[in-house]
């Protein structure tokens, strides 16, 4: 079975670039990690992959907001927040105009939604605090997402966020365009506006998320594994399952 090459973009700060790597290759994909001063500098590494994952962290330390030095280094996004042109900006857009899927987690889903990729803003958690946990995510019905799989059970893995809230002026809007992906099935741990956990473009190649799906990839992961009744058997590696298999029907 063809194994689609992925790229996964990191940058000073970035800190979970192996750990999706990890997730990826279990999923079926022969990925790469790319510093994203790389890809400014030679954006046609684009051309020969399959799709691309913004890795999560802190980028650059969260300098001038999180994800906003990563999102001007990939999109050159200007000083009033819209994005700019430059030829990696291109080149991302080209790829996600062809089909290929990206992904961005966490720090990536705020470099995204900055560099103009995806709608709505990432702002503090309304508790005011960074918060590290365990959630449930409920894949919503209708969402034209690629990276989910139909199974409408919920997926579980864990946050480690304090600028989590998620943001958007016609949430309703969102939804009947099939843009929510996934939302919050327990306690909304941040805030986010209607439950929101993640969000496509409106193509749906493009997926956003807060939570971190490859620190779920199997059961032992979950600190419920050695409790009575065991690990729910539903985990974050789904999301790459489905993101690769799209690309490797492309």
């Amino acid at each position: 079975m063809r194994r689609p090459r992925a790229v996964v973009v990191a940058g000073p700060g970035t800190n979970r670039d192996r750990d999706t790597c990890a997730a990826l290759m279990r999923a079926g994909a022969d990925p790469e990690i790319v510093l994203a001063s790389e890809l400014v500098a030679e954006p046609w590494r684009l051309d020969a992959t399959c799709l691309v994952v913004v890795a999560g962290g802190f980028s650059y330390g969260d300098a001038l907001g999180a994800g906003r030095m990563l999102a001007l280094d990939l999109a050159g996004e200007t000083s009033d927040g819209a994005a700019g042109d430059s030829k990696v900006a291109a080149a991302l857009r080209a790829f996600v105009d062809s089909g290929r899927p990206v992904l961005g987690v966490c720090n990536g889903f705020q470099v995204l939604t900055r560099a103009g990729l995806l709608p709505g803003s990432l702002g503090h958690n309304q508790s005011g605090r960074f918060d590290c946990r365990w959630v449930a995510l409920a894949p919503e019905a209708g969402s034209n997402c690629v990276w989910l799989d139909g199974d409408d059970a919920p997926i579980e893995c864990p946050i480690a966020h304090g600028e989590g809230r998620y943001v958007h002026p016609d949430p309703d809007a969102l939804s009947a365009a099939g843009q929510v992906a996934l939302r919050y099935a327990g306690p909304n741990p941040n805030g986010s506006v209607a439950d929101v956990a993640g969000v496509s473009d409106p193509s749906g190649v493009v997926l956003g998320l807060m939570p971190h799906p490859e620190n779920h990839m199997t059961l032992r992961q979950h600190p419920a594994h050695r409790r009575e009744g065991g690990a729910p058997a539903q985990l974050g590696l789904r999301i790459f399952e489905a993101g690769v298999e799209h690309a490797r029907q492309l």
